[in-house]
């Protein structure tokens, strides 16, 4: 069974020196919620202070976080914005003097079909997801290899391995953010620096609960994921450690897939 990793009574416990983070300095985007919460209190748990940056408030997280023993401080980025990731790696730095680790988790989802797929629909999703990751990963990158040293994790998703109707813009982000780490692994590792990704299938979050009231799409759950059912938040944290940490120490360009076995068969 899961731990929910989102409850404040959990503990920090580090119980294999190869994911201990303690000390490290971790930023994850679009933490204020699902994904991003669980990776947020997952990396915390193993030791590492956290930058929190969402579009949304991050108060709540912080005093998760916080609550861990670790530090956490709690940033407004809007990952389109170049003045605003600039203004975090600084921030940070300033802080901290260093970044360890980048999840770059920040990201929208919205169901529309082709022939109904505006411009600027495509625009904002590509923005947001794969520009965001872009850029975010630039511009840390630039202080890690200052650094000699850093970790990046991009979330990516089994919509960038196969398609899914109605879902153009998304599932083209979802495969450029695959490539992009391939990309960057090869670019930086002479730099010190591992960039890998992270394809989760379909997880309980508010970007997906519209999705999971619908019956039709319970059943296809139950009926395509060997596990028959969707994941939880908590669920996908050991990923996001694993890849940050010493543990993958030789593991760069990698896409861990993590669904439930849904991409084992046809």
């Amino acid at each position: 069974m899961a731990v929910d990793l989102t409850k404040n009574k959990m503990k920090k416990c580090i119980c294999n020196p190869l994911f201990d983070l303690t000390g490290k300095v971790a930023i994850v985007t679009g933490a204020s919620r699902g994904l991003g919460l669980a990776m947020a209190l997952g990396l915390a748990q193993q030791g590492a202070n956290i930058v929190i940056t969402d579009v949304l408030s991050t108060a709540k997280v912080i005093k998760k976080v916080e609550a861990l023993g670790v530090k956490a401080l709690g940033l407004k980025v809007d990952v389109t914005n170049p003045k605003h990731i600039d203004a975090m790696v600084k921030k940070v730095v300033g802080k901290f003097k260093k970044i360890d680790i980048l999840i770059n988790n920040a990201g929208v989802y919205y169901p529309t079909p082709i022939k109904d797929l505006e411009e600027k629909e495509w625009d904002k999703l590509i923005a947001i997801n794969l520009k965001g990751t872009l850029m975010c990963a630039r511009t840390v990158g630039k202080q890690m290899i200052k650094q000699k040293k850093g970790s990046i994790v991009n979330i990516a998703s089994v919509a960038g391995l196969m398609a899914f109707a109605q879902s153009a813009a998304y599932n083209v982000s979802k495969a450029g953010i695959i490539m992009l780490t391939k990309t960057l692994a090869a670019e930086w590792a002479p730099h010190g620096i591992r960039v890998n990704a992270i394809c989760p299938g379909v997880f309980v979050t508010d970007m997906t609960k519209g999705l999971l009231k619908d019956k039709g799409f319970q059943n296809m759950i139950k009926a395509s994921v060997p596990l028959q059912r969707s994941g939880t938040p908590d669920e996908l944290a050991g990923a996001a450690v694993y890849l940050a940490s010493d543990a993958a120490s030789y593991t760069t360009g990698h896409a861990l897939v993590v669904d439930g076995g849904w991409t084992t068969h046809l």
